[in-house]
């Protein structure tokens, strides 16, 4: 085992019917079906953290060092800045992200959100999801520019979120994130889901950037993925975090699956929380 993990993607079941709080939902059994596909032994495992101090005890039990909890700012889906800062002072294994959609706020209340959540909040990147967006956005649109120079300002990542459920995959495919790396060649940029189902395009973007941070978090353990473990064991050691994507697979599962992956001894510790610790500026 490593000597820390840090769980780059992870919400406890209960922050909202997305992530299957609402039994005998169509959500809940999307929340169920949606982790049989990605492997979870037990579909219905999300159920323990229907309160915080369930969601803790998956944390300790799966030896998770720090989970970093994600919310969204979507049209379809918000669960907003201020209900992730509430988890997060719960515990000081969590560490919140914060979310904005500019289409939605507008560049002026954007701007000031973010700073609201990193100087306010204590937030240690943004995320941002284009894909999802109305109407949909490739990642180097430049509407989008003021989030990145704003993340760019206060020196923190800034997070996209892509793969298989995006609407549209032409917004799933990492060209775009090609020209956005090229333009911003200082910015951190994390991709969550890794880009999947797109691993050797993905994977070609990060070894020309090195700006690039892979987050395959569910999706490395799906056909084609080894490819990620190949390249960390090759040049992306540096460049690939762990997540879980709890509530959407068992966290403990997920970490015992990803030791088994086939990681060198030397890279396991990057991407199971060095990797992290050093973009998100936190100790473990």
């Amino acid at each position: 085992m490593p000597q820390a993990i840090i769980d780059m993607r992870s919400r406890p079941a209960y922050l909202h019917d997305f992530f299957g709080a609402t039994p005998d939902t169509a959500a809940y059994q999307t929340a169920r079906w949606l982790n049989r596909r990605v492997g979870s032994h037990d579909d219905r495992h999300f159920e323990r953290s229907y309160t915080v101090a369930g969601y803790l005890a998956e944390i300790e039990q799966a030896s998770v060092s720090k989970a970093v909890v994600v919310g969204r700012e979507t049209p379809g889906l918000t669960i907003d800045n201020d209900a992730i800062a509430a988890l997060v002072r719960e515990s000081d294994k969590l560490v919140g992200l914060g979310s904005v959609d500019i289409q939605l706020r507008g560049e002026k209340d954007t701007v000031a959100e973010i700073n609201r959540a990193i100087n306010q909040l204590g937030f240690r990147a943004i995320n941002i999801e284009p894909g999802f967006a109305t109407p949909a956005l490739q990642v180097d649109d430049p509407l989008l520019y003021p989030v990145y120079e704003e993340c760019l300002y206060h020196d923190v990542p800034v997070c996209l979120m892509s793969g298989p459920t995006t609407p549209d995959l032409d917004y799933a495919h990492p060209n775009a994130l090609g020209r956005l790396a090229r333009r911003y060649p200082q910015l951190k940029i994390i991709s969550f889901h890794g880009y999947y189902p797109y691993v050797n395009e993905a994977v070609g973007v990060a070894f020309r950037y090195d700006n690039v941070y892979l987050v395959p978090d569910m999706y490395i353990f799906q056909p084609g993925a080894q490819l990620y473990v190949e390249a960390a064991n090759s040049f992306l050691g540096e460049q690939l975090l762990f997540g879980s994507s709890y509530p959407f697979r068992a966290m403990r599962q997920s970490v015992d699956d990803f030791s088994a992956l086939g990681f060198k001894d030397a890279v396991l510790d990057k991407v199971f929380y060095q990797n992290a610790a050093r973009l998100l500026k936190i100790s473990v």
